[in-house]
């Protein structure tokens, strides 16, 4: 299985979006400091997730997502009392 997923920073309160294969390795990697786009901001937590059989739907579900701000903050706001 691909993921898409969406962590909410209890220092900061902000939302990471990001796409992998192995979610359980990735959110430890995030939760270790070993990301370097996140490693300043944990701990996390996982507030949502989106699975695909395909990488590439995954990939572009996860760009669409970052392109696409209103998509993004639409789902933030879904989002809000998360966590």
């Amino acid at each position: 299985m691909h993921y898409v997923y969406v962590l909410k920073s209890l220092t900061d309160g902000k939302f990471y979006l990001g796409a992998t294969e192995d979610l359980k390795r990735r959110f430890s990697e995030h939760q270790n400091g070993e990301s370097r786009a996140t490693r300043n901001r944990k701990p996390f937590v996982l507030v949502y997730y989106e699975a695909y059989q395909s990488k590439k739907d995954a990939l572009i579900r996860e760009r669409k997502l970052k392109q696409f701000k209103n998509t993004y903050k639409r789902l933030i706001e879904r989002l809000a009392n998360s966590a």
